[in-house]
């Protein structure tokens, strides 16, 4: 029987540890040709927005998809799994929390193989719901000593911080200004819809790591061309993906003062294909659009674990 996860179970589960793990197996394996992902497809209304993301990890015997609905009164996520040998429905999980634990991970993959070993003061743009898995995840990889936090709504900014301090047992305080974020920095990130960009290049210390997560599509820019010119290596999720929706990237790409080849996928640095940061001193660079193959390497764990422990609705349907 197929299983059905709600959001409740989907808390009581999943844990960064896990999501860290689960999205750093789905990207080695892109990397070894031993799974297939799909970008984002979207279908528009005037009201409402369908996002489809799709993907397959044989090697956990599973394909599916993420699809959600996006308007104005909110964002609904679901992702259903098959198994990849029969077909078969395995689980469907409501997905906001999975969706932000992922997103979050993504960065911490990245901050773990790209990051200096002594990163210790993070930087962050944005204090929405994204936000908090990316700092999560980054302080699982780095020992964090104090983060930054810059966001317009001083209340909500207030807010957040202390729920982060209080979450993670770290200082998490606001930045007065956008420099503030980004000055002294060893870590920044940037999980926002910003539509242009965010900081200066000329804010950045030397061996700064950025985490580049809210620009999917091609109206979001985060990152402007006086940071992408200091940044080697620039590390993409996928690069089909990022040439496809990387808003960052595309303006650049188009004027040829990018190329493709200088697109380096997380994968191949974590299997040591490329070095990823060559020198304490580098300007490192991760765009992360989000991969179906994620979302279904944390489900496949969820399932397993769900099963263990009596969790979830049994669904008729699947084998």
């Amino acid at each position: 029987m197929a299983l059905f996860l709600n959001e409740d179970d989907v808390r009581q589960l999943l844990t960064m540890p896990l999501t860290l793990e689960a999205v750093e197996e789905a990207h080695t394996e892109l990397s070894l040709a031993r799974a297939v992902d799909v970008p984002r497809q979207r279908t528009r209304l005037p009201q409402t927005a369908l996002h489809i993301l799709q993907g397959a990890l044989p090697g956990r015997d599973a394909i599916g998809y993420k699809a959600y609905t996006s308007n104005r009164s909110g964002v609904r996520f679901l992702v259903h799994v098959f198994s990849a040998a029969s077909g078969a429905l395995r689980v469907v999980l409501a997905a906001d929390y999975l969706g932000m634990m992922r997103t979050g991970a993504a960065s911490g993959v990245a901050t773990r193989w790209l990051a200096r070993p002594d990163a210790e003061v993070m930087g962050v743009f944005g204090a929405g719901w994204q936000a908090e898995g990316n700092i999560e995840a980054v302080a699982a990889v780095r020992k964090l000593r104090r983060v930054k936090v810059f966001a317009r709504n001083a209340e909500r900014l207030a807010a957040f911080c202390a729920r982060m301090s209080d979450r993670l047992g770290l200082d998490v305080v606001p930045a007065a200004s956008p420099e503030d974020a980004v000055r002294g920095s060893d870590i920044v990130s940037t999980i926002t819809t910003a539509a242009n960009p965010l900081f200066d290049a000329a804010w950045l210390s030397p061996g700064t790591h950025i985490n580049a997560a809210g620009s999917n599509s091609v109206i979001r820019r985060e990152v402007g061309e006086d940071v992408l010119k200091l940044c080697r290596p620039i590390v993409v999720d996928s690069v089909d993906t990022a040439l496809k929706e990387a808003g960052d990237l595309l303006p650049l790409l188009e004027k040829g003062r990018l190329s493709e080849r200088q697109l380096v996928e997380l994968g191949d640095v974590i299997l040591g294909r490329h070095p990823g940061r060559a020198k304490p001193e580098d300007i490192t660079l991760f765009e992360s659009q989000g991969m179906a193959i994620q979302d279904i390497a944390v489900a496949v764990r969820l399932e397993a674990l769900a099963r263990e422990q009596g969790l979830g609705i049994e669904l008729p349907y699947g084998a």
